[in-house]
């Protein structure tokens, strides 16, 4: 088939991401449907409230809409939009207390909010209010009345862009501190994959709005070519190797065994059923890119415990998949040991019947359109280190599908235009500052992120066994002291961004105050009361 594949990502999410293609070196890739993500579309929308509980705060917030400038770098008259925010003031320090604020992902807000439990949980010990807007586009934040309209084109797809949902922010948090009465009361920015790449960017953007921002698993070096194109499905690959390197041996085999059972007559029909799709599958891509993902964002949620972020998944869930992949008894099959490892990841509960390929609980398929104007992560996969099949970026082909499907060229450098990437720690180290920059290694995403120390200010945390955007997931008794550590650490900067804030506004204050009677102070030993206050008012 022809190369016009897109090569995947997050999760960022995480976030990531993801669609990967290819086959094997000795055939053409096979083209996927789906652009780089850093969320699974795949993930269950089943709600495991009972076996949650334990790893999430107990969160409580009014949820609010905002009517939100569809363009804001436009003077004509524009439409307006709902944009939903959540907003929790119960620990607030009413007109003086932080706002803590989560810059939205592309998703529904209300899963990013039950999955970020560190903001909830200092909070309280802030006096902060705590703010989680939705990114324009997704979750209910739709412009022109409903997502079937928002959607239907590339001319109502427009307005989807990273520098319009940051201005959403910039713009609702000046409301809300002025509705608050809340205008001397900094603003601390969190996020985590895109999320996390959009913190980072507002506190560059907008330093007046926001004093600090932490950005969590936040790939802002992800584009063109400042990282190396392998370096994502690298990491993946690292990920199964380090467990086992029978179980990478038997991934890397499988997808020339797809291949080949997918080019007999019967072939598609007994992948089908190898794999228990509730459909017959249509083409091996759709299987490449069913098990691409799981493979990626495996490795994104490589957790040390048991979560649900994804899908419900044990603790260090690339651990369980190699051993059911390796365990298999003599005579089982390469796809039949796929299939049960690949199960981890998608039925650990044992509650799918069947799979579906073509489902998006979470709202996230905005992200295939921005994967296609200015979120271009550009990846390849090498014959060498990766588990996947070999296969060389090839932006043409990119550009030929993006065209295709929306009617749009896609703008690889304008990200590193409207916010920087090359040469980062020399342009960063002087002018920015308040930027925490946090990282796992096992996270495939920490490839294209910050991974060094900028200045005093932009500091770079990482943790080597840290997954996708850990630190920001809720504390549990399970926690390693690495990742308590880590907690501390950023508790600890943030505390520092927010004290020099209170210093330096009272020292100002003090200065507007003071400055004035100095002068009228001095003057008095020489003149008049009378001709005093003339010469301050000329």
């Amino acid at each position: 088939m022809a190369r016009n594949s897109f090569i995947t990502s997050l999760l960022l999410t995480l976030t990531l991401i993801l669609t990967i293609i290819t086959p094997s070196s000795s055939h053409q890739p096979l083209a996927l449907k789906h652009k780089p993500r850093f969320f699974d579309k795949f993930a269950s929308s089943t709600n495991h409230s009972h076996s949650q509980s334990h790893q999430q705060p107990n969160i409580h917030y009014e949820t609010r809409f905002f009517q939100q400038q569809l363009d804001h770098f436009s003077f004509t008259k524009s439409t307006k939009f709902p944009q939903r925010y959540l907003i929790n003031t119960d620990s607030w320090v009413v007109g003086s207390g932080p706002i803590f604020l989560y810059c939205g992902n592309e998703g529904d807000i209300v899963w990013f909010a039950q999955n970020t439990g560190f903001v909830w949980e200092i909070a309280p010990r802030f006096g902060a209010m705590v703010v989680f807007p939705e990114h324009r586009y997704y979750g209910e934040s739709v412009p022109f009345g409903s997502k079937e309209a928002a959607y239907k084109n590339a001319s109502m797809l427009g307005y989807l862009n990273a520098a319009q949902a940051l201005a959403d922010f910039a713009v609702l948090i000046t409301d809300l501190k002025h509705n608050f009465s809340a205008r001397g009361c900094p603003v601390v920015l969190f996020g985590g994959s895109y999320g996390g790449m959009l913190a980072a960017w507002m506190r560059l953007k907008y330093p007046h709005i926001a004093i600090g921002a932490l950005a969590s698993s936040a790939p802002i070096l992800e584009f063109e070519d400042i990282v190396p194109l392998e370096t994502f499905y690298d990491i993946v690959s690292n990920g199964f190797k380090r467990e086992s390197s029978t179980c990478f041996n038997y991934i890397k085999q499988s997808w020339d065994e797809i291949e080949s059972k997918g080019q007999t007559s019967d072939g598609l029909e007994n992948l089908t059923k190898t794999f228990n799709f509730c459909q017959k599958l249509k083409s091996t891509g759709d299987l490449f890119g069913w098990l691409e993902s799981a493979y990626s964002y495996l490795a994104m949620v490589n957790y040390p415990y048991p979560s649900e972020f994804m899908k419900p998944l044990p603790g260090h869930p690339i651990k369980e998949v190699c051993r059911r992949i390796d365990g298999g008894p003599a005579g089982t099959s390469i796809l039949e040991r796929i299939y049960e490892g690949v199960n981890v990841y998608y039925n650990y509960t044992g509650e799918a019947k069947c799979f579906e390929l073509d489902d998006d609980p979470h709202g996230l398929s905005g992200w295939d359109f921005q994967a296609c104007t200015e979120m271009v992560m550009p990846m390849s996969c090498s014959k060498e280190s990766s588990m996947y099949p070999p296969y060389e970026y090839n932006y043409s082909s990119f550009e030929e599908d993006c065209f295709k499907k929306y009617g749009v060229m896609p703008r690889p450098k304008w990200i590193t235009t409207e916010f920087g990437g090359h040469d980062i720690h020399n342009v960063l180290k002087h002018f920015g500052s308040n930027i925490i920059f946090s990282n796992g290694l096992l996270d495939p995403w920490s490839g294209g992120s910050v991974l060094q120390d900028i200045s005093e200010s932009i500091v770079s945390l990482v943790t080597k066994e840290g997954a996708h955007h850990i630190d920001l997931r809720a504390s549990t008794k399970n926690d390693p002291d690495w990742l308590v550590n880590q907690r501390a650490t950023e508790v600890k900067l943030i505390q520092g961004w927010i004290s020099d804030y209170y210093h330096d506004s009272q020292a100002v204050y003090e200065v507007k105050i003071s400055s004035p009677l100095s002068k009228i102070s001095s003057s008095l030993g020489n003149v008049s009361s009378n001709k005093c206050w003339c010469c301050v008012c000329m």
